[in-house]
């Protein structure tokens, strides 16, 4: 007797391995992280002086004229890195290359300097008040103070060099540019909060772990801040980028 033949099942349909990202995820994904890797790498450039410097002397109050100047060089360093993601915000440019950074950095240098001077100065005056007369008599009277001065100017002038990357470049420098930053904090001051509590944690992880912290944190911290900053103004996605598309 011979065995009857079976036919085997009818064989269901395969199963594809689902994909995570399409392949326009992905690159959307690695042009983000190319910006923060050229901000990231700009900023240190710009902001190296001050960085050899904190190296060099962990106490920086000791000796606050020089770091002071220092300081000073901290504002264009950060108005290049927001005119950057102004140029990568362009909707009808190509892909914003290395070297809009360091022109970005040239063409605002005078602008962000004249408007981050006042605001830096006015911060590291009441931040280092702050730490000296801490153990003074009237220490636990005017530390607060100081310190929360000391706070809000600096975060004004973060804020004050995003706005600068935003707009035009041959605006007058008056008295309304310098209070449009402090005023935007004081309308908007949730998004304020969480651009000084991602600063602060930005500059501790960059304090904790010097070069890791460089290479992959300021860059993020930065690009929420320019968000909040065109959230808090209601600037336009892609502002005045018209004079900068034929570069």
């Amino acid at each position: 007797m011979t065995p009857t033949a079976t036919t085997p099942a009818p064989a269901g349909p395969r199963r594809r391995l689902p994909t995570n990202l399409a392949y326009g995820s992905w690159e959307l994904i690695w042009a983000h992280v190319h910006q923060m890797l050229v901000v990231n790498l700009g900023l240190a450039a710009g902001c190296l002086p001050l960085l050899a410097a904190l190296a060099a002397w962990h106490e920086p109050w000791r000796h606050p004229v020089p770091f002071t100047l220092l300081w000073l060089s901290v504002g264009p360093a950060l108005a290049g890195a927001f005119g950057y993601l102004e140029r990568a915000a362009d909707d009808t440019a190509d892909t914003a290359r290395a070297i809009e950074l360091p022109r970005a950095y040239r063409r605002l240098f005078r602008r962000a300097t004249a408007l981050w001077a006042p605001y830096a100065l006015l911060a590291a005056a009441g931040g280092t008040d702050a730490v000296l007369l801490r153990h003074t008599a009237v220490g636990h009277a005017v530390c607060p103070a100081l310190a929360l001065v000391a706070v809000l100017s600096a975060l004004s002038g973060v804020h004050a060099m995003a706005l600068t990357a935003a707009g035009p470049e041959d605006r007058p420098l008056t008295p309304a540019a310098y209070l449009a930053a402090p005023y935007g904090i004081l309308r908007r001051w949730p998004l304020a909060l969480a651009d000084f509590v991602l600063l602060v944690g930005a500059a501790a992880l960059v304090n904790l772990a010097p070069l890791l912290g460089l290479a992959t944190v300021p860059g993020c911290a930065l690009y929420v801040v320019w968000r909040n900053v065109r959230a808090a103004h209601r600037l336009p996605e892609s502002a005045d980028t018209a004079p900068r598309r034929g570069r």
